[in-house]
């Protein structure tokens, strides 16, 4: 009989300081001379990484009551607006919101100041009531002056994504950064084999609950992410092939690292969040350790006109990308990851010393994701 193990036998070798835990390349280095059933044998728990620009993120945050107290209905930070409609002090800061349409500024900036401990000016009005009679503040806050900090990120960590480029005569700007014309260039934004979505394919050990790195702390998978669509093709190592699964993550921003949350702009598209992501792979059985020895020449993606109404023009793997250069349409064109395999690298071996040294357990999912979805494409109606 294959030989099986669960989440809290591992957790106990973790306990015991007997577990074995390697980072995804590892793994991959090894499957090329073992079996799965070696690997399994060898290997307890596999680290996974990601570190790229997560545009869905944002934070929330409770100011604190005010003396008289107040209801802020529309505020600022930094001059960047945030949601107010939550409750009197709380508020949803995104990620890319701006206070201009072409500001280089925006909510990642604050989020990443917030983080370093700098002061940030809080700007918010409100109409007035009987239990709320202030109407206007105007004040500095900082992470240890707020209550609560919390992240939360309704859609990161893509499963895969496609590869950028740009078949038109004309400079595009774009979220997968500034595309060249006539297929002058490519741009991509998955870490490959290091990648957590692509080491657990069928999301078996990731779900609600999972525990997971989050930007230099604990943090949490709460939900199955916005877009997540499991209705992608696979290829013939069962990987999807195209954006495919997305994860909603939570944690308290008030113990991140602006080492893995970094505020960045792309020209001429606006502002964006890298967010440093860790993901622990328990191998489970033996098809879990077939899984995580992926490799990136077994693992593809789309090659995308973004210059064209989005037309696929081809697939590649994540060798040739990362070579530097993929041939498309009898051309080579050379390419760029929009994503930082060094960060995702050293968040792989830093989740990895945590859980050899105890620091860090598993978890088992409370819940698991919906294994049939698709995406609606909004229509005018009107």
């Amino acid at each position: 009989m294959a030989k099986k193990r669960s989440v809290e036998e591992i957790n106990e070798k973790i306990r015991s300081g007997k577990a074995v835990v390697l980072t995804a390349e590892q793994v991959s280095a090894m499957g090329r001379e073992s079996t799965p059933a070696e690997v399994m044998s060898r290997v307890d728990v596999v680290t996974t990484a990601t570190f790229g620009p997560m545009c869905s993120s944002g934070v929330f945050i409770n100011f604190g009551h005010t003396s008289p107290p107040m209801r802020m209905e529309r505020l600022t930070l930094n001059n960047v607006p945030a949601c107010g409609g939550v409750a009197a002090v709380d508020a949803y800061l995104g990620a890319t919101e701006t206070a201009l349409p072409h500001d280089q500024y925006g909510g990642a900036h604050v989020i990443e100041e917030l983080i370093a401990g700098k002061d940030v000016l809080l700007q918010a009005t409100g109409k007035g009531t009987d239990c709320y009679p202030r109407t206007e503040i105007k004040t500095l806050v900082n992470k240890d002056t707020i209550n609560e900090f919390i992240m939360f990120n309704p859609r990161n960590a893509y499963q895969n994504y496609n590869v950028a480029v740009n078949s038109t005569g004309k400079i595009k700007y774009t979220y997968m950064g500034t595309l060249l014309p006539s297929l002058g260039n490519a741009n991509f934004s998955t870490s490959g084999e290091l990648s957590p979505l692509l080491n657990d394919p069928e999301l078996r050990t990731i779900g609600v609950g999972t525990r997971i790195f989050m930007g230099g702390t604990t943090g949490y998978v709460a939900w199955n992410g916005t877009q997540f669509n499991t209705g992608k093709p696979v290829n013939e190592h069962g990987v999807p092939v195209g954006n495919a699964a997305t994860l909603a993550l939570i944690g308290d921003a008030k113990l991140m690292n602006t080492r893995f949350i970094r505020a960045a702009y792309f020209e001429k598209y606006g502002v964006s969040l890298f967010v440093g992501i860790g993901i622990p792979v328990p191998l489970l059985d033996e098809d879990m350790a077939r899984r995580v020895m992926i490799r990136n020449s077994q693992i593809e993606t789309n090659i995308i006109d973004y210059g064209s109404g989005y037309e696929v023009l081809g697939r590649t793997d994540y060798q040739s990308l990362f070579s530097g250069e993929i041939s498309l349409k009898g051309k080579k064109i050379r390419t760029a990851p929009l994503s930082s395999v060094k960060v995702a690298r050293e968040i792989a071996e830093l989740l990895r010393e945590e859980i050899t040294t105890g620091r860090f357990f598993l978890t088992e999912p409370v819940a698991l994701f919906p294994k049939t979805t698709g995406l609606n494409k909004l229509e005018i109606r009107i």
